[in-house]
């Protein structure tokens, strides 16, 4: 039994169903009360600073903070969010689903402490169920701006690479968001990944091999060297006199030194 189906087996107890429709339910909730100024989104989000003085609602209250976008961009996130939240779950199972969750949502919390006094945004941990989407159905075609069409793999080489400029170039904060959002992403596909890399290496490598091969004459005159690739116009064929083995282009066919075994074994 592998390390995630101990920790399935562990979570199975606890395993909310729906838990993304709980989540974007909640930040509907939680946007539609802060419109009206009746909750203050200060007073939910991460900052570990004050979750040490005693604000310990603060762990679970920033999962429900909704995304600081425009509305119409705030609905089609909630939208994507839910869509690719519940196709997991329908995919993998509640358990193993919400173990997915708890464990991005652990790594975001432990992360958020390497920068005590900044508020963690929660948006990374959405980007990891993104990413898992992903890799399980690369070619998934989402509406961009409800017109363009395109496949959810380029999304998410560009989402893989503004967190490796963010891991490279952001500050220590958000390096530590970025390895947080990662973290349950590798565990559940770090394998498949790898094996994928090699998979992919070996193709490669069989593919040079077969254009290296492909870049090879057929045939080459024996005695001026001109091959089918250099000269396709020229028929090459072999001298049954010398072995069968060696080919002549049409001028040197019937024009030649016959290349005998005992001869060629001296010449070698």
């Amino acid at each position: 039994m592998s390390l995630l189906d101990r920790l399935e087996r562990l979570c199975r107890p606890v395993a909310l169903p729906h838990l993304t429709l709980i989540l974007v339910l909640g930040q509907v909730l939680v946007w539609g009360l802060s419109l009206v100024e009746a909750i203050d989104l200060n007073q939910l989000r991460l900052v570990p600073l004050l979750v040490l003085e005693g604000e310990i609602w603060r762990l679970l209250t920033f999962f429900f903070v909704p995304p600081a976008v425009h509305p119409v961009f705030l609905a089609f996130a909630w939208y994507i969010f839910y869509l690719m939240g519940s196709t997991l779950e329908s995919e993998w199972g509640i358990p193993r689903y919400n173990l997915f969750l708890f464990l991005g949502a652990a790594a975001t919390i432990a992360a958020s402490f390497l920068a005590p006094a900044t508020a963690a945004s929660n948006a990374f941990l959405a980007g990891s169920v993104f990413l898992a989407f992903a890799w399980l159905y690369p070619n998934f075609e989402l509406a961009l701006f409800l017109i363009l069409p395109v496949k959810v793999k380029w999304l998410a080489w560009l989402t893989i690479a503004i967190y490796a400029l963010q891991l490279i170039f952001g500050p220590p904060a958000v390096q530590a968001m970025v390895v947080a959002a990662s973290f349950n992403v590798v565990l559940f596909f770090g394998r498949e990944m790898a094996r994928e890399l090699r998979n992919r290496r070996r193709q490669s490598v069989r593919r040079a091999e077969r254009e290296a091969d492909a870049m090879q004459p057929r045939h080459r005159c024996t005695t001026c060297g001109r091959s089918d690739l250099s000269h396709p116009e020229l028929e090459f064929r072999y001298c049954s006199k010398c072995g069968g083995t060696h080919a002549y282009c049409e001028d040197h066919l019937r024009n030649h030194e016959h290349v005998v075994p005992e001869r060629a074994e001296r010449r070698r």
